[in-house]
């Protein structure tokens, strides 16, 4: 595998920003690994971080790079701080950036399919809002979103901070002072909205710990997308939101990808 910590210019955001990026790199006498690829471009899958975290989080607690050696895909982990991948109220357009100006710069610069069948999305509680949201606004774009521990229920609920003048504040900042059911931000609205569309749809999956401070959140979302024709793959189990979860849910994601042979 190739590691490359990527800086580049987001001209939606108009800064410089980063993005880790691995890629397959095929070899025979790497001691311990055996890595293979799947032709001149490949399959992405586009990893989202927290609320608290960045580009490099993924890489730093689990072990993502080697999960993926023998799968010959590439993974894309953008750095979004906290934005909700949301074109904010107050703060950057993170919701363009990710659905649009990302994955056209990261094929411009590095041999990823444009295919929707090559390309997926994952992400942990901050970031398996954003991949949801991916997923059920850009169903063109993503043929499978993944959802680990994440916020499914924004417009009923957000983080629990000890400071609820922060918490406000924050939200406020993020998505505005309205409320946000029924809008693009809503994944429950959106759930309906896809199930309507006669377009394509993701395969979603999600799982999270019975432990977790947002397992009543998951619980909601499985039942508002059991009352669709979205395929759901659900997984729960003993857990809470921390790293020991996640590094072995995501091998459970990889395994669930629809790769193409």
């Amino acid at each position: 595998m190739a590691l490359i910590e990527c800086k580049f210019y987001s001209e939606v955001l108009g800064l410089s920003t980063s993005m880790t990026v691995i890629l397959p790199q095929k070899t025979t006498t790497q001691i311990g690994m055996s890595n293979v690829t799947r032709g001149k471009l490949h399959p992405t899958l586009y990893l989202l971080h927290g609320l608290s975290d960045d580009d490099s989080i993924w890489l730093r607690r689990t072990s993502i790079e080697r999960y993926v050696a023998e799968m010959g895909i590439a993974v894309v982990m953008p750095q979004v701080h906290r934005s909700f991948y949301t074109d904010m109220a107050e703060g950057g357009k993170y919701w363009t950036f990710i659905s649009e100006e990302l994955p056209a710069l990261a094929r411009s610069f590095f041999p990823l399919s444009p295919k929707r069948e090559d390309n997926f999305v994952a992400g942990l509680s901050m970031g398996g809002y954003g991949a949801i949201k991916l997923g059920l606004r850009k169903p063109e774009v993503f043929s499978a979103a993944a959802s680990l521990s994440g916020a499914l229920d924004m417009a009923h609920h957000f983080m629990n901070w000890d400071d609820p003048t922060a918490k406000t504040k924050e939200y406020e900042q993020i998505f505005g002072k309205e409320d946000i059911t029924g809008t693009q931000e809503d994944l429950l609205w959106l759930l309906k909205e896809r199930d309507r569309s006669k377009g394509p749809k993701p395969a979603l999956y999600q799982c999270c710990g019975t432990e977790d401070f947002l397992y009543a959140d998951n619980q909601i979302f499985r039942e508002a997308c059991q009352g669709t024709s979205l395929s759901l793959t659900y997984e729960e189990g003993p857990g809470s939101h921390e790293w020991g979860y996640w590094d072995t849910k995501i091998r459970d994601v990889l395994n669930w990808l629809p790769l193409g042979k």
